[in-house]
């Protein structure tokens, strides 16, 4: 058996490539082939001359020629499918504004103040940290500073970060694979809603998927030739990804760590001194930045956000780590416990939850072809070698996506829709592989019927996904499902055929099933990408039934939708459960009774809340959606404030004698009047208004020292209803009573300079 059967012949042009492996005799299909024959290691690119010039010089020609064993049509095709991301992705990128302000606001003061880029500190004047490490944010603030503070600036290095998964994610499958399973896993990586979603927004999460990406191709890597090299490569890609989003970056490290223990081609003992090696080097890459904000005394940093104690690896291991898991996140949204049976606040958990509600059409399009063509994967490579190269490729890629969709099923703390983009690059990988495989052994009866199976699995729940969404393009999910199920048929009928008929049979089948299989995603990606999002919490294409929290455009509440699990509200804020809530508001806030919030006039200048929504102003009127003015949703938790003209220019009077031109109550109302002035506001309590952050003492002191100008109202939860500190209510209480407010517009504004 030759190893080069498993790719079509150089010289075969596309798409004649349609008719390889040619059907095998009938006398012939006792030997066939397996379904993922063993391979050679991929060859290594052809390097160019030896000196560095010659390579240089030769860097075009062998970029655009890519393997000397591919054909001709393989680079075009992948640049391509690249240059079609980029533009993708880059189309209407602005229309998102600051996207979400909450890390806007920290970009910006970090292209101003190198310490709030080394800490992620969300004003220039270092007052506060945001709740996770600043990885993420250094790309930005590097190219805020290179090219200024806008939305294109801040967005950009996204979209440049899903064109380097996309090819990451390429070249993994490549290496074992034909280059169709590379450019289907590609393809179906770049419009999977999520990803469209999370690739133009400035969460995060696109770093940490890229992290991620190339911990795996850096697997694969190490796997061939138990290369220490690619192992600590390995480490450090997590050690980053730890710095980017914590914990959440480990996930899948013990499948990785796993697959490596049992596959690697090397002694027992060698693999676990690999092991060692790269779990050193992720230390080593994540530990350097803890370490010095261990270190540094707490009055010669900013706080740390999120946390309760002013302690990073409180808030790693807790409300950011395993508070996530338990529900237990004190200071959060959650209350700082579990709330109701199957998840409380943050929809029901279970195996079912991500093919649920708005949750399936962000990423479950394909994920029942992945299951299955995983399923197949480690079937048809039961029998070969321990370290065999297409066992080791399922491996990596499936242990990723259990590993991360069960820890996402069952979590009962703070989940939202967009974090299941940390599984698009493993479903992509999946059915790329899969597809492959099959797709190369369809002359075979059996293999073609799973194939065609897959196909038809995929295009009826495609029918069930577009259903949710009834109002949006109608026709296409009849389009879908007819096409994908004529696919399925035609399928192992193009495989029995021969000839050039068979071969066109096979392509005209195999172009409709994929139609049929990208058709729906691709509508989601396609309205993603032509809508804004903005706020903390939003999601991928149109609305649908029973959504939760977020929606088209992001930052709002859906009708029957609100919360996620289609109710509006979380248990204890919706109608049928009275006797949850308060007739009296407390630190600040109007109180809440069974049949969802009153539409009374908030307390302490916070606002009133209904049970159709949160307002967006600071009086009593009950409006969904966010408002004109004023904090916006959650008493501007979620969205911030829209700051007018006349409020910007007050705050900005005499910036330059102040630390702080502002305080106000929660980070993202924080942010939207430090973007509107381009001058440091101080975010008390942090996110929710709920972190220790500085004392009613302290506050004062500063007020005395004539550090902060002018105080904000409303915003932020800023009391201990959340389970974390009532420092930000107290402060509110003290203000109202001792300064005088001015209203300019819906904002409601106190001179910290001019007392009673």
């Amino acid at each position: 058996m030759t190893t080069t059967s498993s790719v079509p012949p150089t010289s075969e042009p596309w798409p004649e490539a349609a008719n390889f492996p040619p059907p095998a005799p009938a006398d012939r299909q006792a030997t066939v082939e397996p379904l993922f024959p063993p391979a050679e290691l991929p060859l290594r690119g052809p390097k160019g001359p030896g000196s560095w010039a010659g390579r240089l010089r030769t860097l075009p020609a062998r970029a655009w020629r890519g393997r000397e064993d591919d054909p001709r049509w393989v680079r075009p095709a992948f640049l391509a499918l690249l240059a079609a991301t980029a533009a993708l992705y880059f189309w209407n990128l602005t229309a998102s504004g600051w996207a979400n302000s909450f890390y806007s606001a920290a970009v910006q003061a970090g292209s101003q103040s190198w310490k709030a880029f080394f800490y992620g500190s969300s004003d220039a004047s270092n007052f506060i940290t945001v709740d996770k490490p600043p990885m993420s944010l250094w790309p930005m603030a590097l190219s805020v500073r290179l090219f200024g503070l806008s939305s294109g600036s801040i967005l950009a290095p996204q979209v440049l970060m899903a064109v380097a998964t996309v090819a990451t994610v390429y070249a993994t499958v490549r290496r074992r694979f034909s280059p169709v399973g590379g450019l289907v896993a590609g393809a179906a990586l770049a419009l999977t809603p999520v990803a469209a979603l999370m690739f133009r927004f400035n969460n995060p999460d696109a770093l940490l998927v890229l992290l991620l990406t190339l911990a795996a191709y850096g697997l694969v890597r190490a796997t061939e030739t138990a290369s220490t090299r690619w192992l600590v490569f390995v480490g450090v890609m997590f050690g980053f990804g730890f710095l980017t989003k914590t914990l959440q970056a480990f996930l899948v490290l013990p499948a990785f760590a796993i697959v490596y223990l049992v596959t690697a081609p090397t002694g027992l003992g060698r693999r676990f001194r690999q092991l060692l090696q790269g779990g050193l080097a992720m230390v080593v890459a994540a530990g350097w930045w803890v370490a010095i904000v261990e270190l540094v005394p707490a009055s010669a940093r900013p706080y740390i956000g999120g946390s309760q104690d002013n302690d990073f690896l409180s808030v790693t291991f807790g409300y950011n780590g395993f508070g996530r898991i338990t529900g237990n996140e004190t200071g959060s949204v959650g209350g700082g416990g579990r709330g109701g049976a199957g998840g409380g606040m943050w929809g029901e958990t279970g195996i079912t939850r991500l093919f649920d509600g708005d949750i399936g059409g962000q990423i479950a399009w394909l994920m029942p072809a992945a299951l299955i063509l995983l399923v197949v994967g480690l079937w048809a490579t039961r029998r070969h070698p321990r370290t065999d190269s297409a066992r080791i490729a399922f491996l990596v890629w499936g242990g990723w996506l259990v590993c991360t969709a069960l820890t996402f099923s069952f979590m009962s703390g703070i989940f939202h829709q967009y974090y299941t983009v940390a599984l698009v690059p493993a479903v992509a990988a999946l059915v790329g592989m899969g597809a492959d495989g099959l797709w190369r052994a369809r002359h075979r009866l059996p293999y073609a019927a799973l194939l065609g199976g897959t196909v038809a699995v995929t295009a009826v729940w495609a029918y069930v996904l577009l259903g949710r969404s009834a109002d949006f393009v109608p026709w296409l999910r009849w389009v879908v499902l007819i096409g994908g199920l004529a696919a399925a048929v035609a399928l192992p009928l193009a495989g029995r055929a021969s000839g050039r008929l068979g071969a066109r049979l096979a392509t005209v089948a195999g172009l409709a099933a994929l139609a049929a299989a990208l058709g729906g995603p691709t509508a989601y990606a396609l309205q993603t990408v032509s809508t804004g999002h903005s706020g903390s919490i939003v999601t991928a294409g149109p609305q649908v039934q029973g959504g939760g929290f977020g929606g088209p455009g992001g930052g709002r509440f859906r009708a029957g939708g609100g919360m996620p699990g289609g109710t509006g509200f979380p248990p204890g804020m919706q109608g049928g459960q009275t006797g949850q809530g308060q007739t009296q508001g407390q630190n600040g806030f109007p109180g809440m009774n069974g049949q969802g919030f009153p539409g009374a006039t908030g307390q302490n200048g916070f606002p009133g809340m209904n049970g159709q929504g949160f307002p967006g102003t600071g009086t009593g009127e009950g409006r969904t959606g966010r408002g004109a003015g004023g904090p916006g949703g959650m008493g501007g938790l979620l969205n911030g404030a829209q700051v007018s003209s006349e409020v910007a220019a007050l705050l900005t009077q005499d910036a330059g004698r102040y630390t702080w031109v502002a305080a106000a109550v929660g980070s993202q109302n924080q942010a939207s009047y430090q973007l509107a002035t381009g001058e440091p506001v101080m975010a008390l309590g942090g996110f929710n208004g709920t972190d220790p952050s500085l004392t009613l003492a302290q506050f004062q002191q500063y007020v005395k020292e004539g550090k902060v100008h002018w105080f904000i109202g409303g915003g932020g939860f800023g009391g201990g209803g959340m389970g974390g500190s009532s420092d930000s209510s107290e402060i509110t209480s003290w203000v109202q009573e001792n300064f005088t407010a001015k209203t300019v517009g819906n904002t409601t504004l106190y001179d910290l300079t001019a007392t009673k």
